[in-house]
Formats: C-alpha cells, sequence, structure tokens
C-alpha cells in the first residue's frame, strides 16, 4: 500500500529500514498492509519520517515530507 511500499523499496527494504530506525522489519513491513490485517494502511508512522528523510538525503535518494502523504486513489466519490 501507498506511499510505504514506494519508500521502503527506494530506502532499500523493510531490513534496511528497521535497522535505521530500530524497530525490527516484520514493522516496517505492517506499514504496507491493510488495518484490517493490523498495519497502517500504507501510511509511514510519523516519529519515523524524520530518519527516514535522513536515511534518503545521506544514499541521494530524492524524497521530500510530501512524499510520505497519500494521494486520492480516485475511490471517494
Amino acid at each position: 500500500m501507498e506511499p510505504a511500499s514506494t519508500i521502503i523499496s527506494a530506502l532499500g527494504g523493510p531490513s534496511a529500514v528497521a535497522k535505521v530506525i530500530g524497530i525490527h522489519r516484520t514493522r516496517v513491513s505492517m506499514w504496507q498492509a491493510s488495518r484490517e490485517r493490523g498495519g497502517t494502511d500504507g501510511l509511514v508512522p510519523y516519529r519515523h519520517i524524520p530518519k527516514l528523510l535522513e536515511l534518503a538525503a545521506k544514499r541521494g535518494v530524492p524524497l521530500s515530507p510530501a512524499d510520505f502523504i497519500p494521494t486520492p486513489t480516485g475511490d471517494a466519490a
């Protein structure tokens, strides 16, 4: 689920992201899962965004705070 999937992939996957922010990789993977499955519906928890932006800058990955905001999927009527 987006935007978490794109961000995690760009930063090297769940294990790489988990190592940087100090949590287990399964927690990072759950950002990509639906709320029904115990996930965050593609949302990255706010408390981790600063470290992820720092990691992106160090790795030369183009990532901005706006990338963490989900975009409408067109399902809303």
